[in-house]
């Protein structure tokens, strides 16, 4: 190593407070730890995570804005394709781990440093994630994984750090919570079962409202700009509505899926503000986009999630399938009402003057306005003449 400076993913949590302290004193290394926020943290919790890290003896500790970009460069899309891993996640913590590993190979390379460390164990999705922006963004700097290197369990963490005077209660560190813009993750004994379901404290946000809510949000091209009227930029109406609807316990659920490394894989989530806005979305789309455009943004946005998932974020296709995302949008604007409960909301409808539902050809299964019942009758014939064609010569063989 050309020094021993390494820069740390730092969260805050167990894992990354046991590198903080394994890498100064086992690897003897001047540690700077820097986190990334991508909308999941208040000025308040950033100053929290600040003071571990000062309290763990790090030699500096940064904290890297990158909210905005994140919602500019990787949310906006997930919002044009609805995307919803397995018909369930909305990709919370994968689009995010995009945005923290650039931004850290970003710091690394600024301040000199040597090595880059992170916290992900060796059976989960985002250690590649984090190596493979790192190798290239950053292909010069040594990647050191203590977690992962020696297959720690969280006890053995908890354990190790209780050793040099940092003593955590296992109560509140059996959880892991990644906590960003679109989404909180949550891990834990439970979800490394096929069956057992997270209780009810391990979620970041409790349920404090029961009484039904109705509320209004306004996309503008796509994008959410504005709930019940007051018109504010994106990133401020995620927060804003997240606010109001995790209150609600709305947007739990867990996902499993295939992991990158080929095992399957089942995590926790609450993401209220995700999950209704993509509903949401997804509803003013099919009364604003033809029949064709809704068909093929679902075949595309499906590789899209797929790719952010599985860390190829800077595969060249990407770029191609944004742009098409985008294109679509150009018509989606409109408000969308929705209905709040606990645990659950119902998307009740949209206004919007590019509703085609409004055209007046017709009302389906009413009326009839611009064709006749012999316009039908020949549509209709004409329409089967495949299927006579080869019921014919297949009947004749």
């Amino acid at each position: 190593m050309k020094n021993n400076k390494v820069v740390l993913a730092f969260s805050g949590g167990l894992d990354t407070s046991y590198c903080a302290k394994y890498l100064s004193i086992e690897k003897d290394l001047e540690v700077h730890s820097a986190i990334v926020n991508t909308g999941g943290f208040s000025k308040d919790e950033l100053a929290g995570i600040e003071k571990k890290a000062v309290n763990l003896g790090v030699a500096s500790h940064v904290t890297l804005e990158k909210t905005s970009e994140y919602y500019d460069n990787i949310i906006k899309y997930l919002i044009y394709g609805n995307v919803l891993k397995n018909n369930t996640y909305p990709l919370s913590v994968s689009a995010e781990r995009i945005y923290q590993a650039i931004a850290l190979a970003e710091y690394a390379n600024k301040i000199g440093a040597s090595a880059i460390a992170h916290g992900s164990t060796g059976a989960g999705n985002d250690q590649v994630r984090f190596d493979l922006v790192f190798q290239l963004l950053a292909p010069e700097l040594e990647i050191i994984t203590p977690i992962r290197d020696m297959s720690l369990s969280r006890k053995e963490e908890i354990d190790y750090l209780a050793q040099h005077g940092l003593a955590l209660e296992w109560q509140k560190a059996q959880y892991s919570i990644n906590k960003g813009l679109w989404g909180t993750s949550v891990g834990g004994a439970e979800t490394l079962t096929s069956h057992l379901a997270l209780p009810e404290e391990s979620y970041p946000s409790q349920v404090e409202k029961t009484s039904t809510e109705v509320i209004a949000l306004q996309f503008e091209k796509g994008e959410i700009k504005g709930i019940n009227g007051d018109k504010v930029d994106p990133v401020t109406a995620i927060q804003k509505l997240e606010g109001i609807a995790n209150k609600y316990g709305i947007g739990r659920d867990i996902h499993v899926g295939d992991t990158i490394i080929g095992i399957k894989g089942r995590v926790g989530f609450e993401a209220a503000a995700a999950s209704i806005i993509i509903k949401a979305h997804h509803l003013l789309e099919k009364h604003t986009l033809s029949k064709w455009q809704l068909h093929w943004k679902e075949q595309l946005a499906s590789w899209y999630g797929m790719f952010i998932h599985e860390a190829q974020y800077f595969e060249p296709v990407m770029r191609n399938i944004e742009k098409f995302l985008e294109d679509t949008q150009t018509n989606v604007t409109g408000t969308v009402t929705v209905e709040l409960h606990p645990y659950r909301f119902i998307v009740q409808g949209i206004e919007s003057k590019y509703d085609l539902m409004k055209s007046g050809f017709g009302d389906y299964g009413e009326k009839n306005n611009n064709w006749s019942g012999e316009d039908v009758k020949g549509f209709i014939k004409i329409m089967a003449n495949p299927m006579k064609i080869y019921k014919h010569v297949n009947d004749k063989a």
